[in-house]
């Protein structure tokens, strides 16, 4: 059957102290299975037994939900008892295997944590689903449906098969003096002065503008976002939103919010359920924070200002951030800024000018609009930061002294405006709500952060192996 993938980064998640009380037997059926995928191979799942299968269905079947949304006890239960139906059929030929039995025990526990009944409905393995062309999960979740079933005939006709995994999503951001964040997780500081495209495929362009942020610095900062949903037949007409600073709308250029026929979406996914338009924009605070859905491409586009820039997040799906021809290569989040264009050195970000000769620019430098833009906040007027007076500034908001934190600082000597700390914060919370990949969030810059680093994880993983001794050892 071969090793199915591990699940200790979602263990590690689990690892404090309250939440292992709560879910221990589910820890114990984790760590079982990373030992068997990874750590000392406790025990690997013989060809017969197929509780790696089990447990990967009720995974697909449960990811996207949350437990903030309605219908959710529901679909965990039923998924919970699909689950434990699965792991009755394989039961004999799981006689004595460490992850089955790991397995079960964390079935019962959590059934009994969501008050589940073990008689009711079960979620199918490969349920029914609607096909909706406009509706790109539903596309590719059909798509993959199809596929699986024709490659496990393949399988039973040619001994192997291929495996077919789920669609692959790709995150870029864009914050700060501007700080880039690429599809392949590269962190770059860039000038990029004037129009530069971000984003240029057959199914998406977003473009930004950026102007200098101070006298005699090569920093700059971002005050329009233009984003071009292409046609797509059968869903939607192009469609066209643009934002400068001052100007969040909460609409399309044509004035409308939304394009396209009515898609069902699912509880938890782009924080919505029922209906919603193939495209629509959901405004989350008038003038300053403005999220664009793109559903028949899975694509998610969040746009704020603070103070007097904007900051751009983007989750689009692999496949159609490589649909491009050689005329549409320059791309800032695919390929980075040119090499001319970057200030950072290959990772390493040194500081910008001293505080002295920054505050002689800063008093020749009148702009009445950072105060008038951001009208309650403490921090509208620009100041004059020493080193640690940025990093104390930064802390306040950003506790982990990774890229964010040290672009915090870099945007605070560069221009003494403390609206760039919490544009590197909503920054790093917009990364965290679109970024797939939750073991690639943090990004410490070269030469920075090492030990952090280190004693972040270090005493996770040692307490994982030695969870790992216990659990065998009581089994």
């Amino acid at each position: 059957m071969g090793r199915a993938g591990c699940c200790c980064r979602g263990a590690e998640r689990l690892a404090s102290p309250s939440l292992v009380r709560r879910f221990r037997l589910l820890l114990l059926m984790i760590i079982a299975l990373c030992c068997g995928a990874h750590i000392g191979q406790c025990q690997v799942a013989t060809h017969q037994c197929h509780i790696q299968k089990c447990t990967t269905d009720f995974v697909s079947l449960t990811y996207h939900l949350t437990p903030a949304v309605d219908g959710f006890h529901t679909e965990f239960c039923k998924a919970l008892r699909g689950y434990s139906a699965c792991t009755q059929r394989t039961a004999k030929s799981c006689r004595g295997n460490l992850v089955f039995h790991s397995a079960v025990l964390g079935i019962s526990d959590l059934m009994n944590q969501r008050n589940c009944s073990r008689d009711g409905p079960t979620s199918s393995t490969h349920p029914e689903v609607q096909h909706e062309p406009c509706n790109y999960h539903s596309r590719t979740q059909h798509t993959h449906t199809h596929s699986h079933v024709h490659a496990h005939a393949h399988s039973h006709t040619h001994g192997h098969s291929q495996g077919h995994s789920r669609p692959v999503y790709l995150f870029c951001g864009l914050f700060g003096d501007p700080h880039l964040r690429t599809f392949k997780d590269s962190f770059q500081t860039c000038k990029v002065e004037g129009a530069w495209p971000l984003i240029d495929n057959d199914y998406l362009s977003v473009q930004v503008t950026n102007v200098p942020v101070v006298p005699g610095s090569s920093a700059t900062a971002t005050n329009k976002i233009t984003v071009i949903f292409k046609p797509y037949e059968g869903c939607t007409d192009q469609r066209v939103y643009q934002a400068v600073t001052d100007n969040l709308p909460a609409a399309f250029d044509d004035g409308t919010v939304s394009s396209g026929d009515p898609i069902h979406i699912s509880a938890g996914a782009e924080g919505a359920t029922g209906k919603v338009r193939a495209l629509w924009i959901s405004e989350r605070s008038p003038g300053r924070h403005v999220e664009l859905h793109a559903g028949y491409i899975g694509v998610t586009v969040i746009v704020r200002q603070l103070g007097h820039y904007l900051t751009l997040a983007v989750r689009i799906p692999e496949e159609l951030a490589q649909a491009y021809d050689a005329t549409q290569d320059l791309q800032l989040c695919l390929n980075g800024c040119p090499g001319g264009e970057r200030i950072d050195q290959a990772g390493h970000l040194p500081l910008p000018l001293s505080a002295p000769a920054l505050g002689l620019q800063l008093k020749q430098l009148r702009r009445p609009s950072y105060s008038s833009q951001t009208q309650a906040s403490p921090y509208g007027a620009a100041q004059v930061f020493s080193a640690e007076g940025a990093k104390e500034r930064c802390r306040e908001q950003l506790e982990v002294q990774d890229i964010y934190f040290h672009s915090c600082v870099f945007d605070l000597l560069t221009t003494g405006d403390a609206n760039f700390t919490m544009a590197a914060y909503s920054a790093l919370k917009d990364m965290e709500s679109l970024h797939p990949h939750r073991d690639r969030w943090r990004i410490y810059p070269r030469g920075a952060a090492t030990s952090t680093l280190h004693s972040d994880s270090q005493p996770t993983r040692l307490a994982l192996l030695l969870l790992c001794a216990l659990s065998v050892a009581l089994m």
